[in-house]
């Protein structure tokens, strides 16, 4: 006789006794989702040792080896997973969830399926797709991909089989992407309060808005503001610090998430009125001063920070006449010095430490400070730019005033 052996705990035995007999055969199985390293075992003998020229036999267990027939078994019996996930091979984007998988009794797995499936129902405003395809594993290993799913959503990734044996399943959050853009952008003419609505977090929790405003005097054609600023998730207003009723402002806005900026809101709010007071602007009251020949152009600085203002560098910033939206990207970009094989790129020409009207050359092939005043080239018309920057932790302000030179 064989006694009931001692493998693992989790092994059922049918039938299940203490003793078997010798040839008796035994069907093994395991708790839902594990499947025994052996399924049909047998009660067999082997010569163990010889004793006064007698063989002396002792039990051994034997498992059935396909059409061969049946060989010992020379290690214990284990239940273990049927199919396992790859460790580290859980993929998951904005749209998708991808996995490896490997089963390791393949014709244990011939039925087995995958589905993905939402965690909960989803409500208003985020309302997300159910996912209604699933797939049928096949093989010994395989990719396992949910493709076409919602930004921040939780789903259930199960893969079982049927009846109701679940081999894996694990909740999965689809990462964040950028936001839709804001709506309803207004601005009030008499207060300067900027407005727009909140935006939900389908896509994403809305860490910030990102705000671009672009001032211009009616006044002064030649003014220009521009002010970037980044406010919390919270906030969907904003009070411009020095609002005036006679100037033309242009804003954006944009939700920010963990994945970034999302598209841009836009508005054009003319002036209505005449400004209150005049813009703080370097206008010059004239034309510059131009010297062809040497490609110079006397400039009337005027400073554009009050005297008491901590801020007094100024740039100089030399560009080619463009339209009114390229000149305000180029008074709010990062420029270079100037750069002999980029001519025709804005740099900036000059660093200067402006307190009072000065007038300056343009042009004169001076080296300050790591910027070369490159004379300009004949026959040219360009856009001179005075430029005051300005920066904070949360917000950065550039004021420009524009000339016109031709030389």
């Amino acid at each position: 006789t064989c006694q009931r052996p001692q493998w693992d705990p989790w092994l059922q035995l049918t039938p299940n006794q203490r003793n078997y007999r010798q040839n008796d055969e035994v069907m093994l199985s395991c708790p839902q989702g594990l499947h025994p390293s052996v399924t049909e075992v047998k009660c067999a003998s082997e010569i163990k040792s010889i004793t006064h020229g007698k063989p002396v036999y002792g039990e051994v267990w034997m498992r059935r080896n396909g059409t061969a027939g049946w060989i010992r078994i020379r290690s214990d019996v284990e239940c273990t997973e049927l199919l396992q996930v790859v460790a580290g091979t859980l993929e998951v984007s904005a749209t998708s969830i991808k996995l490896n998988w490997t089963c390791r009794f393949p014709d244990a797995c011939q039925h087995t399926r995958a589905t993905c499936r939402l965690a909960w129902p989803s409500s208003p405003p985020c309302e997300a797709e159910e996912v209604t395809g699933e797939e049928m594993l096949q093989g010994q290993k395989g990719t396992f991909a949910c493709p076409l799913l919602q930004p921040f959503t939780v789903y259930t990734v199960t893969i079982s089989l049927p009846p109701s044996t679940v081999l894996y399943t694990r909740l999965v959050k689809t990462r964040e992407t950028v936001p839709d853009k804001p709506q309803n952008l207004s601005l009030d003419a008499s207060t300067g309060l900027l407005r727009w609505s909140a935006l939900p977090s389908c896509k994403g929790e809305i860490l910030a808005y990102q705000l671009s405003i672009t001032a211009r005097s009616a006044r002064d054609s030649s003014f220009l503001e521009i002010e970037r600023l980044q406010v919390n998730g919270s906030v969907t207003e904003y009070a411009l610090p020095e609002h005036r009723p006679g100037r033309t402002y242009v804003v954006t806005v944009q939700g920010v998430t963990a994945a970034g900026a999302g598209d841009a809101s836009h508005g054009e709010f003319p002036g209505s009125g005449l400004e209150t007071s005049a813009p703080l602007d370097g206008s010059s009251g004239g034309t510059p001063d131009i010297s062809p020949s040497q490609g110079t152009a006397v400039l009337a600085l005027r400073p554009l920070a009050p005297p008491h203002a901590a801020q007094r560098e100024h740039q100089l910033v030399v560009a080619a006449s463009w339209d009114a939206a390229a000149l305000a990207a180029v008074c709010s970009a990062e420029l270079p010095p100037f750069n002999g094989s980029r001519q025709h790129r804005a740099y900036v020409a000059a660093v200067l430490n402006l307190t009072a009207p000065a007038h300056f050359v343009l042009g004169d092939g001076t080296l300050r400070h790591g910027y070369y005043n490159a004379p300009l080239p004949p026959h040219g018309n360009y856009t001179v730019l005075l430029r005051l920057v300005r920066r904070g932790q949360q917000a950065e302000k550039f004021t420009c005033v524009c000339y016109s030179v031709s030389t």
